[in-house]
């Protein structure tokens, strides 16, 4: 048995699909980890949450923003972008069990040594205490007032976190953190407005895996989000969203050798361009 983590898909059913032939996936015994953000901007968002779904007894999958903002719009919360590909998963016939399934998947998972997060953690928290906070989100999502959660969903402050916060200010820090930041300002709070490449930060910006004081050697945190950055594997980070969206590639690492297998992309650059 295999467990394999693979980057950011949204919608790009096509590659996602080869990339599973390629390390010869077997749902009778091997398991995916998704780092989230299955939908989205690329041509076949329904047909990706529609074969995970299928196949939700050998997936876990963490939420990503764009997951967030797929079940926020489906509530008539927020509004659709240019870019967004969702409206096939908004009037498909099966699109109310896609979504009600989806917005019951868990913020962030932890297990065979590894914790997954779509975007990042802050460095206050351990890994324990950010399951803990993840499952505040969780609950909300998932339960009777899920309607009211996400009404409330969008937005960058707080920027940063203390335990003090209540309501949604607190679940927003959290959302925003685990699903949507990058970088840290000097003052330790999210930077939600750079999203290149790590080398041309602006002064004053650190990666999020990188910030003082971050709680360290629990073990390796493996996240995707931040296209820019690519494939960045070190001890306590595995990064592995290397933007098949924007032509780039999609890949997979075996949790149990950290082996990668990556698909070139590139035939996506003219959808997205």
């Amino acid at each position: 048995m295999a467990i394999y983590a693979i980057g950011d898909i949204q919608g790009c059913f096509q590659p996602f699909q080869q990339l599973l032939r390629q390390i010869d996936f077997n749902p009778g015994k091997d398991t995916l980890w998704l780092t989230g953000d299955l939908v989205n901007r690329g041509p076949q968002s329904l047909e990706v949450l529609r074969w995970v779904f299928q196949h939700q007894d050998h997936v876990e999958i963490v939420l990503g923003n764009h997951d967030l903002h797929l079940l926020a719009v489906s509530e008539g919360f927020g509004k659709l972008h240019r870019s967004d590909t969702v409206l096939d998963i908004l009037n498909a016939a099966d699109g109310k069990v896609l979504l009600d399934w989806l917005r019951c998947q868990p913020m962030m998972i932890a297990g065979q040594g590894y914790a997954m997060v779509h975007a990042g953690l802050l460095p206050e928290w351990s890994i324990d205490r950010a399951l803990d906070l993840a499952e505040e989100v969780e609950a909300g999502l998932s339960g009777p007032r899920h309607r009211e959660f996400l009404s409330r969903l969008y937005g960058n402050r707080p920027t940063r976190w203390s335990e003090e916060l209540r309501g949604s200010d607190r679940l927003r820090v959290i959302v925003n953190a685990m699903t949507r930041m990058r970088f840290l300002n000097r003052d330790g709070e999210i930077d939600l407005n750079y999203k290149g490449e790590l080398e041309n930060a602006p002064a004053g910006l650190t990666p999020w895996f990188e910030a003082p004081g971050r709680w360290q050697g629990e073990m390796p945190i493996i996240c995707g989000h931040w296209s820019a950055l690519g494939v960045h594997i070190t001890d306590d980070v595995v990064a592995i969203d290397s933007g098949c969206l924007w032509g780039g590639s999609l890949t997979a690492m075996r949790l149990g050798d950290q082996a990668l297998f990556s698909l070139p992309c590139s035939a996506y650059r003219e959808i997205t361009a």
